[in-house]
């Protein structure tokens, strides 16, 4: 929940210069419902970034004042969307079942879903980390087949490591990744787990995005803070370029 409307157009209208070269790497920005338009303006019609929304309600229409549709979404040129962020767990008491329900109504619409998954420092220090996230990966993605969980992208978000002063090592995150792909593969198939994009959501910045993104299971990242700063952001895009095969 930052900047206008019109600071988002500038912003996006900034970041689509600078990467116009990028070729290897996706790139996707989620700002706020009231500047969806700006930004869509600002990418113009070439297609080499795509939309995506920070929330969405799991319900073609109907009674619920203040939430937004994945019509509504669709018709505004919405791709994706990110589902299950740790604010959303953590202020507005979205768990897991919910959470499911948002995965499945979003594959059902059309919309590419991104999972955000991610223990709190408590769970960690208590040796909890990996049993949180694979009962996240499980309720989350229950009843969701193979074929539909490949459109589905999943961010890996240490609550303990945002804005906290603590941080996850390489080492960590990588550790992490891994353990979720092998999971997927368990869940699902091999296919699967080699399919889905698993990005990194835990503070990612222009100083530590090479380190992190060398990780054989860290496919990119879901950027926060650095993505309010054309030059940041872009710096990473960059960067995550370079690194693609």
């Amino acid at each position: 929940m930052n900047i206008s409307s019109s600071d988002v157009g500038r912003l996006v209208s900034e970041i689509h210069a600078k990467i116009a070269n990028i070729t290897k790497v996706d790139v996707l920005i989620c700002p706020p419902f009231t500047s969806i338009q700006a930004a869509k303006d600002a990418i113009g019609s070439t297609g080499d970034i795509f939309l995506g929304a920070q929330n969405f309600f799991p319900e073609k229409n109907g009674p619920y004042t203040g939430e937004v549709s994945a019509v509504m979404l669709r018709e505004l040129g919405v791709s994706h969307v990110i589902i299950g962020h740790s604010e959303r767990r953590i202020y507005f008491n979205e768990d897991d079942g919910f959470i499911n329900r948002k995965v499945k109504f979003a594959l059902e619409s059309s919309l590419s879903p991104i999972l955000c998954i991610g223990e709190t420092i408590e769970q960690r220090r208590n040796g909890r980390e990996f049993n949180v996230i694979q009962s996240q990966l499980k309720d989350g993605l229950k009843d969701i087949t193979a074929k539909e969980v490949e459109k589905l992208t999943i961010a890996y978000e240490p609550v303990w490591a945002i804005g906290t002063g603590e941080t996850a090592t390489p080492k960590i995150v990588q550790e992490m990744h891994a353990f979720i792909r092998n999971f997927l593969n368990e869940m699902f198939n091999v296919k699967v787990a080699n399919t889905i994009k698993i990005l990194y959501g835990g503070s990612m910045k222009a100083d530590n995005a090479e380190e992190l993104l060398k990780g054989n299971d860290i496919d990119g990242g879901l950027i926060g803070g650095a993505s309010l700063k054309a030059t940041s952001f872009c710096e990473i895009v960059k960067i995550a370029n370079l690194l693609s095969v």
